[in-house]
């Protein structure tokens, strides 16, 4: 049990039942329970959060720095999400974080050509802001 609840902000299910929050590190940390795992996606090292984490360089509106390792702490964050509570951030929780989590989706089983759709339809409906970041969701595998 990873102990999200579907309902609570930010937290996306998965096509494999999978649960993982998205959030945004500008607004405060939501109510209830904190992650065990975080990947943040940020310009410069985050701060310490008290919980195992990795990060992710990724200027905001770019993409990220090392593709290989992206894919190898989604592929971690994954994993974590079967038995914890794990989490995707940014600074403001949409494009970076929205990007992430698609490329989340495609790990699971969603296709590449899908899921910045399927990121729209269940977490934001703005997530994904740029053509880039849509374009290595689409490349993502």
């Amino acid at each position: 049990m990873t102990g999200w609840n579907e309902d609570d902000k930010g937290v996306l299910r998965l096509p494999s039942g999978r649960l993982v929050r998205g959030r945004g590190l500008r607004a405060p940390m939501p109510t209830g329970h904190a992650p065990r795992f975080g990947v943040y996606l940020l310009g410069k090292p985050p701060p310490e959060f008290g919980w195992t984490t990795r990060w992710i360089r990724w200027p905001d509106f770019w993409l990220p720095s090392d593709r290989a390792y992206t894919k190898s702490v989604l592929q971690e964050a994954l994993t974590h999400a079967d038995a914890e509570r794990v989490e995707l951030a940014c600074w403001g929780g949409v494009g970076r974080t929205g990007t992430a989590l698609a490329c989340l989706a495609v790990l699971d089983g969603v296709p590449p050509t899908e899921a910045v759709t399927f990121i729209r339809r269940n977490y934001n409906e703005h997530a994904v802001e740029t053509p880039w970041q849509k374009r290595f969701v689409e490349r993502f595998h």
